[in-house]
């Protein structure tokens, strides 16, 4: 696991690109289909771009047709945490970067039943890949 940033929001800012920021740090989202890991099915690994913290693996993502990188489950480990998110006059199930606390996106109940019936809904603004050598 690499080291928790203790960085200050200027810090954050100077960092990340504007998007990153806004997902991450303000717990935004991006627009349904127009992130760059929905239709990306290479084999690798995707970390936390705000931190570096190994997230998921690609043999765990699939088509879903939300318009988001879908998950069946993080990364093996304590990779993401969960949180009640009850903005926007909603339920949900928040996922953030266990190590730098970052927003990731949400999990939901609605993924395929035989990898274990989870969605993890992830913006791609807050993953980095890493192909599989």
């Amino acid at each position: 696991m690499p080291d928790k940033p203790e960085l200050s929001e200027a810090e954050w800012r100077e960092k990340l690109s504007p998007e990153q920021y806004h997902v991450l740090r303000e717990a935004g989202t991006e627009r349904a289909f127009t992130g760059k890991y929905d239709k990306h099915y290479d084999e690798g690994e995707y970390y936390c771009a705000g931190c570096g913290q190994k997230l998921f693996e690609s043999e765990d993502k699939y088509n879903s047709g939300c318009g988001w990188p879908a998950f069946t489950a993080p990364a093996e480990g304590e990779a993401v945490d969960e949180h009640r998110d009850t903005s926007h006059g909603m339920i949900r199930t928040e996922v953030t970067c266990s190590n730098c606390g970052g927003h990731l996106g949400h999990v939901f109940p609605d993924g395929p039943r035989d990898r274990g019936g989870m969605r993890y809904c992830i913006n791609s603004a807050a993953l980095d890949f890493e192909p599989e050598d």
